[in-house]
């Protein structure tokens, strides 16, 4: 039990509800292979509700971009087996990337959650939500929102529990959630 205080930063060993152990820690580039090998695990709905569309299969392309996030503007984490690296199967990704806003300065991010059905519903989305917040609040963003499909209530309720608001959505079936992040939003 000693060892789980000397986590380097951004890692931590939780048990879920079932018993499990899983490391929540920061993505790495040897999570690429077993997040390829675990992808055909994914029921097609819940590649749905992540990505917005149907994907067959984690490409070496897209494995490779979500294993090295731009440390300046994107900071990805998982919950994994505690594995040695390349060998623990990936349960969860949780991601938020700083957006670019010339438009109005606004200093916001974008953030996207997909937790495997084999640990859904133990509260693993809404640890993985507020490790998300944090590190934003620590950024000094000033809000974060994502796109979720509008039938995933169990998204929507979880966003809503955490303080996020709705807002109209670019797509039709969409909808926008929004945590303000800043000091004064209350």
């Amino acid at each position: 039990m000693a060892a789980r205080n000397r986590l380097p930063p951004w890692h931590e060993m939780i048990r879920l509800p079932n018993g499990r152990e899983v490391l929540i820690r920061p993505i790495r580039p040897d999570d690429a292979v077993p997040l390829r090998a675990g992808f055909p695990l994914l029921q097609p709905e819940e590649i749905r509700q992540r990505f917005l569309y149907s994907v067959k299969e984690l490409s070496p392309e897209m494995a490779e971009r979500l294993t090295h996030p731009d440390p300046r503007r994107e900071f990805a984490i998982v919950a994994a087996e505690p594995l040695p690296p390349g060998e623990a199967l990936v349960g969860a990704v949780a991601r938020v990337a700083i957006e670019q806003t010339p438009d109005n300065g606004r200093r916001e991010a974008e953030f996207a959650i997909l937790v495997s059905s084999y640990i859904a519903g133990m509260g693993l989305g809404r640890h993985l939500m507020r490790r998300l917040v944090r590190w934003s609040r620590g950024k000094k963003l000033e809000r974060i929102h994502g796109e979720v499909l509008e039938h995933n209530q169990a998204m929507l309720a979880l966003a809503q529990s955490l303080g996020f608001h709705r807002e109209a959505a670019d797509a039709p079936g969409l909808v926008r959630v929004v945590l303000d992040l800043a000091p004064d939003a209350g």
